[in-house]
């Protein structure tokens, strides 16, 4: 095919771009950390493209140099995911609302927004996600590239409601996929972990603004366990907080409503009980362990009356995290498991709590649900979920105890049939993610297909998909140490 005169000018222009690019061996490397101050890495150069064709100059640079491209967004991953020692492209500046069409309730969104922000620009036209997570911090891409959830057995993971997707793929060329259209490349990216190729633009459908009402309270855990399947089923959206020092369970109930807002929680509780003073009791855990399972029925305390919340649906959805910098990590249970599952690890905290060397967590176990989809990598492929997820806070950025509790916690989730959060660090390999993924191979075969060479194949997709270096953490870093 000819080139035309245009084509020919870009690419004249891109040449000396890139000609003009040079990274000096001697010069200080930029570092990278990600949110929970748990995994850094050292790029050779970090690029934030302020529109899609500086990410085709930076794509074309990454090739001609043979170094691997790794797109990020705000970095939140709790793992090395977004790690690389070559090039990162930092996507926050793709972060603008394209298109809204209030007929069909879809838009047309920048990669690089934040959910904040997107909240914001749908609010404008009277529109909202349908279901979020418990923060929004994250870009839509990350969202989309790690499947992704909220918490409702009636709703899919957040990557379900992505319609189409444009990606810039290895050889530069700019292509929209969906499920009418390179039907394979779509279900990869659904949940591609960034190695099929940089999202530009995501098409996602949407729903009227509504508000939520939220109905908190606190039970046993036996009472919880022992009518699980009636609670998760009882309204919308559930998720459930499980105390493992008292074993009661904070309880959110929530449906859509058109009833008036209700004030939040006042100030003295939320932040000067719930965020300092537990700070503080999770600083003391550090050095007399025991502190943390004083702190685990402070928190329980504090959340043991009945409460009630109205509001939009982004402001209930996400909750209060408590923004201290934490180790964490979530698996995804079938949810016909989540019964037997969970009465295991309540044996298991109690044996720990039974021992004077034992484990004393000071987070509550995360209980969330979600229901099956068809996406190639999304842990609720096939199966209704329940998703079970710990950390352990960082109290004034200091390290804490860790590894063992999430040891044991691995092996008691693997043992029903877990499947971890793609975004969280994990150390399975193929060969067991081959057994959980009915269409590994398909996600291995299409991302050679669509990147031969290997260009946005980190080290986590490597260690993961790949099986090359299985075992090693190239990017721990002393901050996790």
């Amino acid at each position: 095919m000819a080139t035309t005169s245009t084509e020919a000018s870009q690419r004249q222009d891109a040449d000396s771009i890139l000609a003009s690019i040079t990274i000096p061996s001697t010069s200080p490397r930029s570092k990278f950390v990600n949110w929970g101050l748990s995994y850094e890495c050292q790029p050779l150069a970090i690029f934030e493209p302020e529109n899609e064709r500086h990410c085709e100059l930076v794509l074309e640079f990454a090739r001609r140099e043979g170094r691997v491209l790794r797109a990020v967004g705000v970095g939140h991953s709790p793992s090395d995911l977004a790690c690389t020692g070559d090039f990162m492209l930092k996507m926050t500046k793709l972060n603008k609302l394209l298109e809204v069409n209030l007929e069909k309730l879809y838009v047309v969104v920048q990669a690089g927004i934040t959910l904040t922000d997107l909240h914001v620009e749908l609010g404008k036209h009277g529109l909202a996600m349908r279901n979020l997570g418990s923060i929004s911090d994250q870009t839509l891409g990350g969202i989309v590239t790690t499947a992704s959830h909220g918490s409702g057995i009636g709703y899919q993971v957040m990557s379900a409601d992505v319609t189409a997707l444009t990606l810039l793929l290895a050889d530069g060329s700019r292509v929209t996929c969906s499920r009418q259209e390179r039907t394979d490349l779509f279900m990869a990216s659904l949940c591609g972990l960034g190695a099929t190729g940089i999202i530009l633009t995501v098409q996602l459908e949407v729903e009227r603004a509504f508000r939520l009402k939220d109905v908190q309270c606190s039970r046993t855990f036996e009472d919880v366990i022992g009518h699980l399947d009636e609670l998760v089923r009882s309204a919308q959206y559930v998720r459930f907080w499980w105390i493992a020092a008292t074993h009661t369970v904070k309880c959110s109930v929530v449906n859509r409503t058109q009833e008036p807002k209700l004030p939040p929680i006042p100030w003295f509780w939320s932040s000067l009980l719930a965020f300092h003073v537990v700070q503080f009791l999770l600083f003391l855990g550090r050095y007399i362990p025991y502190v943390n399972t004083l702190t685990g029925r402070f928190v329980a305390w504090l959340s043991s009356g009945n409460v009630t919340l109205i509001d939009d649906s982004h402001t209930i959805f996400n909750v209060e995290c408590r923004q201290y910098p934490q180790h964490t990590t979530e698996w995804a249970i079938p949810f016909k498991n989540a019964q037997t599952c969970l009465r295991d690890l309540h044996d298991w905290m109690d044996k720990e709590a039974a021992d004077p060397n034992g484990i004393r967590p000071h987070f509550p176990f995360e209980l969330r649900f979600s229901a099956q989809d068809d996406i190639w990598l999304s842990p609720s492929y096939g199966q209704e979920t329940c998703w079970i997820g710990i950390a352990q806070y960082k109290p004034y950025g200091f390290n804490v105890p860790y590894r063992r509790f999430f040891a044991g916690y691995e092996a008691i989730v693997a043992r029903h049939g877990g499947r971890p959060h793609w975004a969280k660090a994990h150390h399975y390999a193929p060969d067991t993610l081959r057994k959980l993924y009915p269409h590994f191979d398909d996600f291995v075969r299409l991302i050679h297909e669509v990147d031969p060479d290997g260009i946005f194949r980190n080290e986590y997709v490597r260690r993961h998909v790949l099986g090359e270096g299985v075992g090693e953490r190239v990017f721990k870093g002393r901050l996790l140490e």
